[in-house]
């Protein structure tokens, strides 16, 4: 168990632990709450405490938060070392499309096949889906499943090499423009205004694929913690996950206040 800075790994105790089957491919997913489904995926370098943090806000604000593991090892303590590793290996898996020229990353398929099975279990009008960093964009890709209306794309940082990019195929660019105009959907979406792996260019790549469906919120990065976990802190390196490793949890900050704006969001298109 790590015990850096006197910080340690989270042993998601009060979730239950699931093995999901879409399509013949099984993944663990967590699963906590009640009411309808929000699917949460995880920042690099995995389901951290913080990432876990943001799942309790969701699921206490009426919601079965269901977590997949994607990467990392789950509820552990952000490192270098560790992180570095789950980058490494992420970046040449067949799942993720990691850099620019790759399209639409496979293992957005599964994340919507886990939608439908969600909403078939939760009921409602559909699931939410917020994405974190290297999974930002796959709650938009996620909105391909009809049952997906609700999707929030935090910071999101692929193609790491194409700060213009949005790690899409030209057809789901397409269809998904198409839904977002044919179904009413609108796009929350959140930024640190100096980060240096989700930039004003691949918000205006958004909003040119999207117009005004697109609601990219753009905080200052002066703002953001200062004192995140080491991962974050000598990788990252720059402002970067506003509702997870560099939000500060107090009464009237920007990133508590970026954290209500989305359980706000959810709670409007989820529970009408």
């Amino acid at each position: 168990m790590n015990t850096d800075s006197g910080r340690l790994d989270d042993a998601i105790a009060d979730f239950s632990r699931r093995q999901v089957d879409v399509d013949g491919v099984v993944k663990t997913v967590y699963v906590a709450g009640a009411g309808p489904a929000v699917v949460l995926m995880p920042e690099m370098p995995g389901i951290s405490p913080d990432v876990l943090r943001l799942a309790r806000w969701v699921r206490d604000a009426g919601f079965t938060v269901h977590l997949p593991s994607l990467f990392g090892r789950d509820g552990a303590y952000p490192t270098v070392e560790d992180g570095e590793r789950i980058v490494r290996r992420a970046c040449v898996s067949a799942e993720f499309r990691a850099f620019a020229g790759g399209g639409t990353s496979p293992v957005t398929a599964w994340l919507r096949g886990l939608a439908r099975q969600a909403h078939a279990e939760c009921g409602g009008p559909g699931v939410g889906a917020i994405g974190l960093c290297f999974t930002g964009n796959f709650a938009l890709t996620m909105a391909l499943e009809p049952a997906v209306i609700a999707p929030v794309v935090n910071h999101p940082s692929l193609p790491l090499d194409d700060p213009a990019g949005l790690e899409l195929g030209d057809d789901d660019a397409r269809a998904l423009k198409e839904r977002v105009t044919r179904d009413g959907l609108t796009v929350l979406a959140y930024r640190f205004d100096n980060d240096r792996w989700c930039t004003g260019q691949r918000f205006a790549a958004y909003q040119a694929l999207l117009g005004d469906a697109f609601d990219g919120r753009v905080l200052p990065g002066g703002v953001a913690n200062t004192d995140p976990p080491p991962f974050f802190r000598d990788v990252v390196a720059t402002p970067h996950s506003v509702v997870t490793a560099h939000l500060v949890d107090e009464d009237g900050h920007p990133t508590l206040q970026a954290r209500d704006e989305i359980l706000t969001y959810l709670t409007e298109r989820l529970k009408p």
